[in-house]
């Protein structure tokens, strides 16, 4: 929306937020469709692929809980699937990234960075950086109440 002599610039809010989140997972989701994983296996297989040793299924249940804040029981259905699909491998006590899996992850990256520059691109540094610093309060505040409702 613009007047002739300013442009008027939309508040952030939830609605703006949620809006943002969901385009840009839009984006995500339909290279990972191409792959044949969902948003939730891809973000538990990066999560065991970014570590430097490998973790218990109970370990990366709860990294993967902090990110996606789903049902324990739903993230381990969802590392079955991943073992399922030879994704991820049992290696004793933990699960361990398969090559395939390393190889997917790199794929995925390699497809969306791009369209990430394209997203993300010619963005002000500071406009960047307040927004980090919005998001990051705005998480840490969510957090807090989700954290109270489950209390």
């Amino acid at each position: 929306m613009t007047t002739a002599d300013s442009t008027i610039a939309p508040v952030a809010d939830g609605r703006a937020l949620g809006l943002a989140h969901y385009a840009a997972r839009g984006v995500l989701e339909r290279v990972l469709t191409r792959h044949g994983i969902t948003f939730p296996q891809q973000i538990a297989l990066r999560a065991a692929t970014t570590v430097d040793a490998p973790q218990t299924p109970d370990d990366l249940v709860i990294q993967v809980r902090g990110f996606l804040k789903a049902d324990p029981a739903d993230i381990h259905a969802t590392l079955d699937e991943l073992l399922a699909k030879q994704l991820l491998v049992v290696d004793g006590a933990h699960l361990r990234p398969t090559d395939a899996g390393r190889e997917l992850i790199a794929a995925v990256g390699a497809e969306t960075a791009p369209i990430t520059a394209r997203i993300w691109g010619g963005l002000p540094a500071e406009d960047l950086a307040a927004t980090g610093r919005v998001l990051a309060l705005v998480t840490e505040r969510a957090n807090a109440e989700l954290a109270a409702l489950i209390a």
